[in-house]
């Protein structure tokens, strides 16, 4: 079958003959009666294309358009709707509500065929794409796993970029990028050896090589997905300074774009509050604490800095999820002799340790 439409129409006559014109051309034909109707039948069957009548009794055709593209799971299906109306305000109301197409009764079949191929052929690229965004997610889930330390991570860094975002008032195409970075910007990691990635003691020089090394590579294994071009400079420059003594690129200040400043502040904070095998989880207080001494070092955005501690400063109650789970340290083996400067000085390192990576 060349794909599979949900014809609407409160008019059996019409939702019959358009069924089995385009079942003739190859296609798979689902029918509904009302625009209920044709919400129950869409969670059914999931078609690859909508053919959507406007004037229907009690849920009309733009309310149903409205609601499909609303949702998450349906808004890149294709929805025309199908009208005897031919005001420009009506067709300006159908824009409104996400309508990709209009055809117009009495309807021609050229230009229904037309239409139908047109859009469906759309649809299996989206469809494509959306393949291939689950294998890159998919592939971010798997580096993650690798070290049970860093489960939970990736939704993490994820979740708090996005509140950080919507905060400072970033537009919504930079939000959605964030949201993504937050999964896979560390999917480069998958080409670094587990001895590399997992090593408890600090990198050598040529272990820490390979592992500067990531940023970069994630940008590449993501390079095809254009929906993904406005998150491969995160993915690229989420490990810069803004002194410039970052990497890959080693750029500073302003050259280092906002969506990758906003996400190093909060891959920071989570890889201070989370236990690692060579050091503790911090609390919130000692994580702002040597933020703020980085800041003042001059590595890290201080008004992002700011916004962001002002956001999880706020009462528990409010803000729940910006609370770090306690965390057992696993394989780090407390040292009885290791107190006072000696314990701040291995834990100093530690950190340094775990920013860099």
């Amino acid at each position: 079958m060349n794909g599979k439409i949900l014809i609407v129409d409160d008019d059996a006559d019409n939702r019959n003959l358009m069924g089995e014109f385009l079942s003739l051309h190859g296609y798979e034909t689902v029918m509904a009666a009302d625009g209920q109707a044709a919400l129950e039948q869409f969670d059914q069957c999931e078609p690859d294309l909508v053919l959507l009548d406007v004037v229907m009794p009690l849920l009309g055709g733009l309310e149903v358009c409205s609601r499909l593209k609303a949702d998450p799971r349906s808004r890149l299906t294709p929805v025309v709707l199908v009208t005897g109306l031919s005001a420009t305000e009506d067709r300006v109301r159908g824009l409104e509500v996400g309508a990709d197409d209009f055809l117009t009764k009495p309807l021609d079949p050229s230009e229904l065929l037309a239409r139908v191929r047109s859009l469906v052929s759309l649809k299996s690229y989206t469809d494509e794409l959306e393949r291939v965004e689950g294998v890159i997610f998919a592939l971010s889930r798997i580096v993650e796993g690798k070290d049970p330390y860093t489960v939970g991570h990736c939704e993490r860094l994820s979740s708090y970029s996005v509140r950080l975002a919507h905060r400072i008032g970033l537009p919504a195409d930079q939000i959605t990028s964030l949201e993504r970075a937050g999964i896979v910007h560390d999917i480069g990691k998958i080409a670094v050896p587990d001895s590399i990635l997992l090593k408890a003691g600090p990198l050598t020089c040529d272990e820490w090589k390979i592992m500067r090394e990531h940023p970069v590579n994630g940008e590449h294994i993501c390079m095809p997905l254009k929906s993904f071009r406005c998150v491969h400079p995160i993915i690229r420059h989420h490990h810069e300074k803004l002194d410039g003594s970052g990497y890959p690129d080693g750029i500073k200040g302003a050259e280092i774009p906002l969506t990758a400043r906003v996400l190093q502040i909060v891959d920071v904070f989570d890889a201070l509050t989370t236990a690692r095998p060579y050091k503790r989880a911090m609390s919130i207080n000692e994580a702002f604490e040597v933020m703020e001494a980085e800041v003042k070092k001059g590595w890290w955005d201080p008004d992002l800095f700011k916004e962001f501690k002002d956001m999880v400063s706020k009462p528990l109650s409010e803000n729940a999820e910006c609370q770090p789970k306690p965390q057992r340290a696993g394989r780090l083996k407390p040292n009885r002799q290791r107190t006072g400067r000696h314990a701040a000085r291995a834990e100093a390192k530690a950190l340094l340790q775990e920013i860099g990576r």
